[in-house]
C-alpha cells in the first residue's frame, strides 16, 4: 500500500494535487457567490425599481470609476510565418469580435502568401524581413502599430487559433481589477478538419487530454488571488494590459520561445496578477498531427521552459517556490516514466523464465524487487483514470479506446523534457521559428 501511494504522487504529484484542491476551493466559493448574486436580483425584482439595490453596482475591489476593457479598448495581434493555409480563418475568427483595423498581423519572414492573404482578409499587416522568431516579431509589431499609445489591452493570438463566440465577454470580464495585468486563454484541439490518421488522432486526443488535465487540475488553482502563480500565460490566446507591454524583455536573448519568459517577467517585475478561469477566454488551436511535428513542438516548449528557468532562476516568493515543487516532480514523473518500460519488460521476462522454470530462483527474486502490482495500480491505472474523465469533460468518447496508447506518449515527453533540460543548460537558441505542417482550416 505505501509503495502504491508513493508511486501514485509521483504520477500525478503533490503539486497537481495541492492545487486540483486549491481550484475545488475556487468553485465552491464561485458557486456560493453566484447563488448570493441571484438571491439578490431576486430581491431587487421583488422590491421594484425604486429599492436602492437597483441599478449598477461596483465591481468588488477595484476602486470607485474603474472600468473593465471592452472590445474598443483591445487590438488582437497575431505573429505568421508561412500560414497561408491558416490565416484566412483566423483573422475572420477575430473580426467576428472586433473591427479588422483592430486586427493586427506582423508575418515574420514568410515566403509564401500569409501577407497577402491576411491583407485581403481586412486586417492590418506589418511585412517584417528577415525571421527574427515569434518574440522578436511581436516586439517589433507593438512598436510598429505603436500598440500600447492606442489600445488598453493586446491579445496575442496564434495563426492557427479560433476564437471561442463568447472569448471576449468571459475573457474581457476577468480584468475585474487592475492589479489583474494578464489573462491566461484556454485551450482546446481543433478537431475539424479531423487528422487524417490513426496516429494524427491520436495525438491530437492526447493533446486534448494535457489541456484539460493542466488548466483544470493545476493552473485554476494556481490563479487564485491569493496564490497567483500561473507560470505560463500561453501565447496562442492570451491578453496582457498594454501598460506592462514596456516593462517585459519579450525579447530576451536565448528562448526558444517567448510566452514563459513574458509570463516569469509579470512575477519577476512584480507588474500585476495573472487571472484564469477554466470556462472563459476559451480558443480552439490546431495541434499537430504527425509524430515528427509533435515531438518538435514539444521540444521547442520544454526547451523554452527551461532557458526561461535559467534565466529567471528562483525566488523566495510563492510564484518561486511553487515553480520550484514543479520542477522537481516535473524531473522526478519523467524519469520514473522513462524507467516503466524497462522495468515492465524485466518484469515480463522474469514471469515467463518463472513460468518455464528456468535459471533456477533468479526470475522469483526480481519479481519480488519489481513492484509490478504497484506500478499498473499506482500508473497506469490512475493514468487511464484521467483519460475517463477527460472523455466525459470533453464528449468524446473515443478516448476511451485511445487512452490505452497514451502512457506511450507520456514516456515520449519525459524523454523530450529531460533532453531539453540538458541542452538548455548547454547552449541558447536563436528564436527563428518554422510552423508545424497544417491542416487546412475550415470555413467560418
Amino acid at each position: 500500500m505505501l509503495s502504491f501511494l508513493v508511486v501514485l504522487v509521483l504520477v500525478l504529484g503533490l503539486n497537481t494535487m495541492v492545487w486540483t484542491l486549491v481550484g475545488l476551493g475556487r468553485t465552491v466559493a464561485r458557486g456560493l457567490h453566484d447563488r448570493a448574486e441571484r438571491d439578490l436580483a431576486r430581491r431587487a425584482a421583488v422590491a421594484g425599481p425604486g429599492d436602492a439595490l437597483h441599478g449598477p453596482r461596483p465591481v468588488q475591489g477595484a476602486p470607485r470609476g474603474y472600468r473593465v476593457p471592452t472590445t474598443a479598448d483591445v487590438a488582437v495581434l497575431i505573429a505568421a510565418h508561412d500560414e497561408e493555409l491558416v490565416i484566412e480563418r483566423t483573422i475572420r475568427s477575430a473580426v467576428r469580435h472586433l473591427p479588422p483595423e483592430q486586427v493586427l498581423v506582423v508575418s515574420d519572414g514568410s515566403t509564401d502568401r500569409t501577407v497577402e492573404i491576411a491583407r485581403a482578409a481586412g486586417a492590418q499587416v506589418y511585412d517584417l524581413q528577415p525571421n527574427r522568431g515569434k518574440a522578436g516579431a511581436i516586439a517589433a509589431a507593438v512598436e510598429y502599430f505603436a500598440v500600447p499609445e492606442r489600445f488598453e489591452v493586446m491579445m496575442l493570438l496564434d495563426a492557427d487559433t479560433h476564437l471561442s463566440d463568447d472569448y471576449f465577454a468571459t475573457g474581457l470580464a476577468q480584468f475585474d481589477t487592475p492589479d489583474v495585468v494578464a489573462v491566461a486563454g484556454r485551450a482546446t484541439t481543433i478537431t475539424d478538419p479531423r487528422p487524417p490518421t490513426l496516429v494524427g488522432r491520436l495525438l491530437v486526443a492526447y493533446r486534448e487530454r494535457v489541456y484539460v488535465a493542466v488548466q483544470y487540475l493545476q493552473k485554476f488553482g494556481q490563479a487564485a488571488r491569493t496564490a497567483d502563480v500561473v507560470a505560463i500565460v500561453p501565447g496562442f490566446a492570451s491578453m496582457y494590459r498594454t501598460r506592462v507591454l514596456r516593462q517585459i524583455d519579450i525579447t530576451a536573448e536565448g528562448l526558444a520561445i517567448e510566452d514563459f519568459n513574458m509570463t516569469f517577467e509579470v512575477h519577476a517585475k512584480r507588474l500585476g496578477r495573472v487571472s484564469f478561469r477554466p470556462g472563459a477566454a476559451i480558443a480552439h488551436t490546431q495541434d499537430p498531427d504527425t509524430l515528427r511535428d509533435y515531438a518538435k513542438q514539444v521540444r521547442r516548449w520544454n526547451l523554452g521552459f527551461w532557458q526561461t528557468l535559467r534565466r529567471h532562476r528562483f525566488g523566495l516568493r510563492r510564484f518561486g517556490l511553487a515553480t520550484a515543487l514543479f520542477v522537481f516532480e516535473l524531473v522526478t514523473s519523467s524519469v520514473m516514466m522513462l524507467f516503466l518500460p524497462p522495468v515492465l519488460a524485466l518484469a515480463a521476462v522474469a514471469a515467463l523464465l518463472d513460468a518455464a522454470g528456468a535459471v533456477g530462483d533468479a526470475p522469483e527474486h526480481v519479481l519480488a524487487v519489481v513492484p509490478v502490482s504497484s506500478v499498473l495500480l499506482g500508473v497506469l491505472l490512475p493514468d487511464y483514470l484521467l483519460t475517463v474523465v477527460v472523455a466525459v469533460v470533453t464528449r468524446r468518447p473515443a478516448y476511451l479506446l485511445l487512452g490505452v496508447l497514451f502512457p506511450l506518449l507520456r514516456v515520449l515527453d519525459s524523454y523530450l523534457c529531460l533532453r531539453a533540460l540538458f541542452l538548455a543548460f548547454g547552449s541558447g537558441s536563436s528564436g527563428v521559428w518554422h510552423s508545424p505542417t497544417r491542416r487546412p482550416a475550415t470555413a467560418v
